[in-house]
């Protein structure tokens, strides 16, 4: 996870459909600070700006963090990882515990994606909310992957910094669930239903 490769400050391919959802969950929910976990070049937290949140931005890979902080110089950036005290990164922000944590395209490419909760919980607020993302993968989606012979495209173990682990509704609910969150919405996001490209699943801290 520390050298993901990130060479510009284009949007990744992933916030075309990723992001109006991730958007549209805060919207509802309106919380005031969001902290984007992973947040790769800074383009979601530059997204989470405009619409009207306070936002920072963490993440592992030195290049992605210097990429955000001269391309988005109003937001503030850390590099720090999941495997990290989260107390470090309260220190450095400075203002608090945040009331919502977005985590985009993130889980799939850790080794032990329990740090990613855990590390979440650390830094909100009793009942805030943890927003996932990560590449759907449901009964339909995968037959179809079988059928149209696409397994070893999608599965490809030929990625440097690529996916680890591939989840599920279930799965992802229930590493939510067993690290103090109870979850409270789920969105497929892209494409059409039960073939959906990622999966929002939106969850609330317990106290």
């Amino acid at each position: 996870m520390g050298n993901y490769g990130w060479e510009t400050a284009d949007s990744p391919q992933s916030c075309n459909y990723v992001t109006p959802g991730v958007l549209g969950v805060l919207a509802r929910h309106k919380p005031t600070r969001v902290l984007d976990l992973g947040c790769g070049n800074g383009q979601l937290c530059a997204q989470i700006s405009l619409a009207g949140h306070e936002v920072a931005g963490m993440e592992y890979d030195k290049a992605g963090v210097e990429i955000a902080r001269a391309t988005h110089p109003a937001i503030p950036f850390f590099q720090f990882g999941v495997q990290d005290d989260p107390g470090l990164l309260l220190a450095a922000e400075g203002r608090g515990l945040f009331d919502a944590v977005v985590s985009t395209e993130v889980v799939e490419h850790l080794f032990a994606p329990h740090l990613l909760p855990q590390y979440a919980s650390g830094v909100l607020r009793t009942g805030g909310l943890l927003l996932v993302t990560t590449p759907y993968h449901g009964y339909l989606k995968n037959l179809a992957l079988s059928i149209f012979g696409m397994w070893d495209f999608h599965h490809t173990a030929l990625w440097h910094g690529g996916h680890v682990k591939f989840w599920s509704r279930a799965t992802l609910t229930k590493l939510l669930n067993e690290n103090g969150f109870d979850v409270i919405e789920f969105h497929g996001v892209g494409r059409v239903a039960y073939l959906w490209k990622s999966m929002l699943l939106v969850a609330r801290k317990r106290a």
